[in-house]
């Protein structure tokens, strides 16, 4: 049985795939963020792991409701047996008075980091050697004071959306101090944190990206342009 309490949460993921342009695509996406492999699922679903991949390569015909409603149950399920983790950590409390701060942005499949790099014109600072394995599912655009300032700490979680497998993308940033600090004492991590304008970053940020081995990214793009440009 499903916890009631991920009603809203199981049909959002169901919805993500139903509304997808390409269903397949967003079911491996969905399958990767709760980090269940195809044959762990297929086992599940009783069905043979060619027939899963094919849904998810868009080799077969797009799945119906009852199908994707049977994937998405199956992987809060297995999720659940697990002991929960992804779905306690998708399940954001909701907070109107907090998201004027910042701004969620969801892939419908992933991007690589490198991809995202160029796509926003970006410099990496620090751990370049990480940018080649890893993959992007969306990104938060956050204006930093604002959000270091009034939203509490046992809410940073929201900033995350779907999956901590994200760019964190600072505006207002003097030394990018501030953004890693915060980024540091958070249990959640981001894939990346980006700056925007910021000429120097600060030692003690790229410390702290060191040691968290989280990539930072400086760019001088515009916001509206980030957002043209990761827009696919």
């Amino acid at each position: 049985m499903i916890d009631k309490r991920y009603n809203d949460l199981l049909k959002k993921v169901c919805g993500d795939i139903v509304l997808s342009e390409n269903p397949g695509e967003t079911m491996k996406k969905w399958r990767e963020i709760f980090r269940i492999s195809q044959n762990e699922l297929s086992q599940h679903l009783k069905v043979s792991p060619s027939t899963l991949c094919d849904y998810e390569a868009n080799r077969r015909k797009s799945p119906g409701a009852k199908v994707i409603k049977r994937f998405c149950e199956a992987l809060f399920l297995i999720d659940i047996k697990n002991g929960a983790r992804t779905v306690e950590s998708l399940l954001k409390e909701e907070n109107p008075n907090t998201n004027k701060y910042y701004e969620l942005y969801e892939f419908s499949k992933f991007m690589s980091a490198e991809t995202f790099v160029k796509k926003i014109n970006g410099k990496v600072i620090t751990n370049a050697d990480k940018i080649k394995s890893l993959r992007i599912f969306g990104y938060t655009i956050l204006d930093s004071l604002n959000v270091i300032l009034n939203v509490p700490y046992n809410q940073l979680h929201q900033i995350y959306g779907d999956t901590n497998e994200r760019a964190l993308i600072f505006t207002g940033v003097t030394t990018g101090r501030s953004p890693m600090v915060v980024v540091r004492t958070n249990p959640i991590k981001p894939a990346i944190v980006v700056f925007i304008n910021l000429d120097q970053v600060d030692p003690l940020a790229i410390k702290i990206s060191e040691k968290e081995t989280i990539p930072i990214i400086t760019t001088d793009m515009p916001v509206q342009e980030i957002k043209k440009a990761l827009s696919f």
